[in-house]
């Protein structure tokens, strides 16, 4: 169900998706989605918690190898080129996900807080990358940067608002942007 929620949701938008063409592509009752997800949009919630996190384990961001690897690397241009390569991961999954809930809040309210909520979980992982990076680096980070205004740019920057445009909409292919964000990560913050 979730495959082809998916699909359906990302080759057609959140309104134009009904959960009675999700259960027809899926081969299964109307009820069964229902009673599976409970709504539509609990089946778009879920269906981005999968994407975002790569299966359905409840284990938190900062709980995963990958994280834990980006907080325990030692060198800061490593690790933010940890932080790019866990990026690019996570939005080759979540990116056309992560659009459709973003073309969803601008008309339901629900689907608005989800996006927020998402936004703010990004930058809370990125905050306790940022602090793990200003312990590393000798002196100050780039331009006096505390860790909440490098956990900023840092969610913009490896987030569906950069991803999108270059990879999706540009052509550029994953590992290009991964390079291009690992980069931009170091510009910006490394001294």
């Amino acid at each position: 169900m979730l495959d082809a929620a998916r699909r359906l949701f990302v080759e057609r938008g959140w309104a134009a998706a009904t959960v009675a063409d999700i259960a027809k592509a899926a081969e299964v009752g109307v009820q069964t989605v229902y009673f599976t997800f409970g709504d539509k949009r609990a089946l778009l919630r879920e269906l981005l918690d999968t994407a975002v996190a790569g299966d359905s384990d409840p284990v938190a961001t900062l709980d995963r190898p990958w994280a834990r690897a980006v907080l325990a690397e030692p060198d800061p241009a490593a690790q933010l080129a940890r932080q790019a390569a866990g990026a690019r991961e996570i939005m080759e999954r979540a990116a056309p996900v992560l659009e459709v809930v973003r073309g969803a809040a601008a008309s339901d309210e629900q689907m608005a807080e989800l996006w927020r909520l998402n936004r703010e979980q990004r930058h809370t992982v990125q905050l306790s990358f940022a602090r793990a990076l200003a312990g590393k680096v000798a002196g100050p980070l780039r331009e006096g940067r505390d860790p909440g205004a490098v956990a900023d740019v840092a969610t913009v920057l490896l987030g569906p608002e950069t991803y999108g445009p270059l990879v999706t909409e540009a052509g550029w292919p994953p590992p290009r942007w991964e390079r291009w964000a690992a980069d931009s990560l170091v510009r910006q913050f490394l001294p």
